[in-house]
């Protein structure tokens, strides 16, 4: 399993030096910033799993961080914990209000905290809420979000899928077919942080399915971006023998060896402005059809298929 992010927003050096320290010790991935500007971005371009906010910071306060990644649809699902100097009451209530898992008063035990984390993990991957393997939002906030756009007129979707995962990781291993479901999700930001906007939703369905909602006139712009990104950097996966030839090779059904393309990836993108759906068994339905058109336009590259 990959080690989960927690990320520690913290001014206080002794503090955010002491959690660090025991997070990754612990085997955790612990990152840190000491202002909430920083710790927004971080949000963005590091996608952690878990967050230890303290109210108090230089430039802004934890109540407004917790408000803006809370109102974010790529940053909505990650467990906030509060951790902080202010214990009264109406600190309490107006944390939870907007949004907080938890929150613990300083001076804290480091064990009890450890605990309250693992728990608010667990609980959002009982809940579905993500997906163990990337950290996105997984099934159930996947199904909330269709269920939202398609009352509405205004969202692209897009269905993006990895054509020869399966071969890549028969050959390489499940550990590096989870590196490579990790290296898409990472480039799937990317793309959204360059070419999207803040209500842009990315999740990931399961195995190598991953969703994408926008608006109409940006989504050919990420998806593009997206493909290129990745063509670009998915041989960085392979060993240089197989990354030369351009295929790897592995067993068929028969046993028999056969030659296969590197991983690419295959989208199909459905224009919620152009029709209308009854359900969203009927919207993913459409979106798988049209991603069949894109596999079957080529067998070399990223390709991508609109309806």
């Amino acid at each position: 399993m990959p080690k989960q992010k927690i990320l520690i927003v913290e001014d206080a050096p002794d503090i955010a030096g002491l959690l660090q320290i025991f997070f990754n010790a612990q085997n955790y991935e612990a990152l840190v910033a000491s202002r909430g500007a920083q710790a927004l971005e971080m949000c963005r371009q590091k996608m952690p799993d878990l967050i230890l906010l303290d109210i108090m910071l230089p430039d802004m306060d934890g109540y407004a961080i917790c408000q803006a990644l809370r109102s974010n649809l790529r940053t909505s699902h990650i467990p906030i914990i509060f951790l902080t100097a202010r214990g009264e009451k109406e600190d309490r209530i107006q944390g939870f209000q907007l949004g907080a898992d938890d929150y613990i008063v300083k001076p804290f035990d480091i064990e009890e905290l450890h605990m309250r984390v693992k728990r608010a993990l667990e609980r959002a991957s009982f809940l579905n809420l993500t997906n163990p393997t990337t950290g996105l939002p997984g099934s159930k906030l996947i199904e909330e979000q269709l269920k939202r756009i398609i009352t509405r007129h205004d969202w692209a979707l897009a269905s993006i899928g990895v054509a020869y995962f399966n071969a890549f990781t028969e050959a390489y291993g499940f550990v590096a077919g989870d590196n490579s479901l990790r290296f898409l999700a990472l480039t799937l930001n990317e793309a959204v942080n360059e070419k999207g906007g803040p209500e842009d939703f990315i999740g990931h369905v399961g195995g190598s399915d991953f969703i994408l909602t926008t608006r109409p006139e940006r989504v050919r712009a990420i998806c593009e971006y997206l493909m290129q990104r990745f063509d670009e950097r998915i041989g960085t996966l392979y060993d240089y023998k197989d990354r030369k030839a351009g295929y790897i090779v592995v067993h068929n059904e028969k046993g028999e060896e056969v030659q296969v393309p590197l991983m690419h990836l295959v989208i199909g993108v459905i224009d919620g402005s152009k029709r209308t759906f009854s359900d969203i068994r009927e919207l993913t339905e459409a979106a798988a059809e049209v991603r069949q058109q894109a596999r079957r336009s080529g067998d070399q590259g990223s390709r991508i298929a609109y309806g």
